[in-house]
């Protein structure tokens, strides 16, 4: 159980509790940010407002503090070959640097997690949802073959993410724009305002921008740089509740609502990162099976046409049927309407709605990304 207070802004976690704390999680306090209980972690999910931080993000930059995610190593002679098998996409196309966007599937095709990859030299890191470090770890530490050797990094690792259309110029600003040649899903190491990092051009807004991870001891000195650099541009630090918003308006599947045990990569439209030429991995032959036997149901994005906020859970209705299940909702600040994604029965004709407290509300199906003026095409 986890205990919190009243305070300002709202519900403040109380930090008497056994819930884990970041290595920034003092600046999160000094800001008035509001603290909650995210995967086991004290996370900041919002400091002035969603709309206004997701605002910042899209017009400049704004600093997550992600250091709640989970950091892996495969190392050794087989170390390929193990991500191979427990990994979708395929691994052996990276060169030293590259980042690969992947996911690890149960016998069943249902998903493990999805996960970042990247190739560091001789080593692979596998970047880990938050929520299931423990899970992941289990699953990859009992997969592996022989010849390979496994670090948990997790704790060893802060992660700080620099996102907007102007991250290259404040990573200028703090001496760091060696970094500005880096290509999209490309990292290199060097330093962060004295630090010594890893920095990829990588996240989850689809804006320009920068994930940093260093140890937890230099997290503090390159937070407060990138602030203070920034200031020109109005940079600050924005929370968890806008990053969800960020990525929805992208499309960008979230584990534990659009992505999980119960779905396979074809029905959530992630085939792309899901190689089956590439020869047997976990996962492979149900996901062949599935795709054989015709899909039931697939991964959908839309827009209501008039005011309201669809949510987890709503029902996708049309023709007064109960046809599939909203799985991401939200009120998209820079559409300013309420957008969602979720699961809609395959052959679907016709107009839909959305039920919401229990009023339906009529929706359009659209193409993903509901936001198509990100900077990260740009990168």
């Amino acid at each position: 159980m986890v205990a919190c207070v009243f305070g300002r802004k709202g519900y403040v976690l109380n930090v008497e509790t056994s819930v884990a704390k970041t290595a920034l999680y003092d600046r999160h306090v000094a800001a008035d940010a509001r603290i909650v209980d995210f995967a086991g972690y004290a996370m900041p999910i919002q400091y002035r407002g969603i709309v206004d931080e997701h605002r910042r993000v899209r017009s400049t930059a704004g600093l997550f503090d992600v250091s709640h995610m989970g950091e892996f190593f495969l190392s050794g002679s087989s170390a390929l070959e193990s991500l191979e098998r427990i990994a979708t996409n395929r691994a052996s196309a990276l060169v030293d640097g590259r980042v690969q966007y992947s996911a690890m599937c149960y016998e069943n095709g249902g998903f493990i997690d999805d996960l970042l990859v990247y190739r560091l030299g001789d080593s692979y890191m596998l970047v880990v949802n938050a929520a299931n470090k423990a899970k992941d770890l289990d699953w990859v530490t009992s997969h592996l073959l022989p010849g390979t050797e496994f670090r948990d990094a997790s704790d060893e690792t802060a992660l700080i993410a620099l996102q907007g259309p102007r991250s290259e110029d404040v990573l200028e600003a703090v001496g760091a724009g060696s970094f500005a040649s880096l290509g999209y899903y490309y990292a290199a190491r060097g330093d962060v305002a004295g630090r010594t990092a890893l920095v990829s051009r990588t996240g989850y807004t689809g804006e320009d921008g920068f994930e940093i991870y260093c140890e937890p001891g230099d997290a503090l000195t390159i937070w407060d740089a990138l602030l203070e650099g920034g200031a020109p541009l109005h940079v600050e630090p924005v929370g968890l509740g806008c990053r969800d918003t960020l990525r929805l308006e992208m499309g960008y599947a979230l584990y534990g609502n659009d992505i999980d045990d119960t779905r396979t990569p074809a029905e959530a439209g992630l085939m792309w990162i899901t190689k089956l030429k590439k020869g047997d991995f976990i996962g492979r032959d149900a996901i062949v099976e599935k795709r054989a036997a015709g899909l039931t149901e697939r991964l959908i994005g839309f827009e209501l046409e008039g005011r309201g906020v669809p949510r987890h859970g709503h029902a996708i209705v049309s023709a007064d049927e109960t046809v599939g299940v909203v799985t991401s909702g939200t009120f998209s600040p820079s559409l300013e309407r309420g957008i969602g994604m979720g699961y809609l029965a395959v052959g679907t004709d016709g107009p839909i709605e959305i039920e919401i407290r229990s009023r339906r509300l009529k929706a359009k199906l659209v193409d993903l990304p509901f936001y198509k003026e990100g900077s990260v095409r740009r990168a």
